[in-house]
């Protein structure tokens, strides 16, 4: 079949689909639903199955995974070493391994770098200001639990992503989400898992629909960048290590008020109006509706569709072994030295406090007591979501521990994880694009929080 006839047929709904095919549509896709985005109780809040599942295992293995990490690092780096300076024609002539190891000498020694940290981390031996409680660590803790997010979400994700669930979804909902926010409609199940999910599992999802030709560079942009927010049980610990646990509904309503704000205004502007509106490949989904058919035709004929090439079992298997290992030989070294050394910074050096003090007038000006001591605060979320909380901690005006809390759940960007996974795929993001978007997020929603919290204090 030649191009033209596969785009006609594409454009074209089937005259009838048959119950198979439409259940391979409907099971899988609700299956996949119901694990990235199906509230369940869980003790004092609410998490998702995938959440619940993670936390469960990393219980069970929390005594092996800091080996695992440990040993993967190792064998990431010793592989990636091979490549650079050998050259083998197992590596070189795969594709799927040479994606992997054959990196440029930057990141070869980011993950070098980041191997010798968590062999240092691992024996507690070494540079202690590098393997410490407050730098190291903190980043080996994280990678324990990421390792297994990771590993449950990759060979999930095909469920949400591969059976038509984002086609159909997104035909019913494309004329809310594309004036909104500027973004096709089948974005709106990413949007929704990214929001209420794992920050990390979002960036991933948006990664491999943005690889499989689904979304433009901009758009990928827009949504990683403006959705990858924190779970719902992280809010509930951050608003905790405040101290303003009690005023939680209105703590979370104010950051998803502000996140939404900003969601509408980041794509519009620079840099993210600027990122190219090109696909990394071709794909034949179209989302426009033609004349005369329902949107609930043409969504169900769309899902059916793709599910029909989703593939085996097996497939799905091999696409979440890829997914997995993708992530664990490329992510783990690299956050774990980028992590490592902006802790540092933010831990031993005075850098923040510097860089922080043009946010002491804004702070004054909406009226946030103690605007001296909250100013790091504001601004240190870009390190690690954590950071925030420490410094702001120790404030006695209840108001600005709602108001930073608030700030750093909604600014959304932080090396430690999610800005390292974004730098690292092939969505065409820059540091310097992380940088700006972050300070246009603390300065659309600063005055939204502070707004919000003056009604209510």
């Amino acid at each position: 079949m030649n191009h033209n006839s596969e785009q006609t047929e594409e454009h074209t709904v089937s005259e009838k689909h048959s119950k198979k095919d439409f259940l391979k549509f409907l099971l899988p896709s609700l299956f996949g639903i119901f694990i990235f985005l199906f509230p369940i109780v869980d003790g004092d809040t609410f998490n998702i199955p995938l959440g619940i599942i993670t936390e469960f295992l990393i219980e069970q293995l929390e005594n092996f995974l800091p080996g695992i990490i440990t040993f993967t690092m190792v064998i990431s780096t010793v592989l990636t070493l091979i490549a650079m300076l050998l050259k083998p024609a197992f590596i070189v002539n795969s594709e799927f391994l040479s994606s992997l190891f054959n990196v440029s000498f930057f990141w070869m020694v980011v993950r070098v770098l980041g191997t010798i940290f968590a062999v240092m981390t691992f024996f507690g031996a070494g540079i202690t200001f590098i393997h410490s409680e407050i730098t190291g660590q903190v980043m080996f803790g994280l990678l324990t639990t990421l390792i297994v997010w990771f590993f449950v979400a990759s060979y999930l994700l095909p469920y949400l992503i591969n059976f038509g669930a984002m086609e159909f979804v997104g035909t019913l909902l494309q004329k809310v989400i594309k004036p909104l926010f500027t973004l096709p409609g089948r974005s709106a199940i990413d949007l929704l898992a990214s929001w209420v999910g794992n920050v990390n599992v979002g960036v991933v999802l948006t990664r491999e629909q943005y690889q499989d030709g689904f979304y433009t560079g901009r758009e990928a942009a827009a949504i990683t960048t403006c959705f990858s927010t924190v779970s719902l049980p992280f809010c509930l610990v951050i608003a905790n290590m405040l101290n303003v646990g009690h005023m939680f509904p209105v703590f979370y309503l104010t950051i998803v008020i502000a996140g939404v704000v900003s969601a509408i205004i980041i794509p519009r502007i620079p840099p993210v109006s600027r990122i190219p509106d090109t696909y990394y490949k071709e794909s034949h989904f179209q989302e426009e509706i033609p004349a005369n058919t329902s949107p609930l035709k043409w969504g169900v004929d769309q899902a059916v569709r793709r599910a029909k090439k989703a593939g085996t079992l097996t497939d799905q298997l091999k696409q979440g072994s890829e997914i997995f290992l993708g992530i664990i030989f490329v992510l783990l070294p690299q956050v774990m030295a980028i992590g490592t050394i902006a802790l540092i910074i933010a831990e031993f050096t005075p850098v923040f406090h510097w860089i922080s003090q043009p946010m002491i007038p804004l702070l004054h000006l909406l009226q946030i007591p103690e605007a001296a001591a909250a100013a790091p605060a504001s601004i240190i979320g870009f390190i690690d979501m954590f950071l925030p909380a420490v410094l702001a901690s120790g404030i006695e005006a209840e108001i600005t521990r709602f108001v930073i809390g608030a700030l750093s759940l909604v600014q959304i960007i932080y090396l430690t994880e999610m800005g390292t996974l974004l730098l690292i795929s092939k969505i065409p993001v820059k540091l310097w694009h992380l940088l700006v978007i972050f300070i246009e997020r603390t300065l659309i929603s600063l005055p939204i929080i502070a707004l919000i919290a003056h009604m209510i204090y």
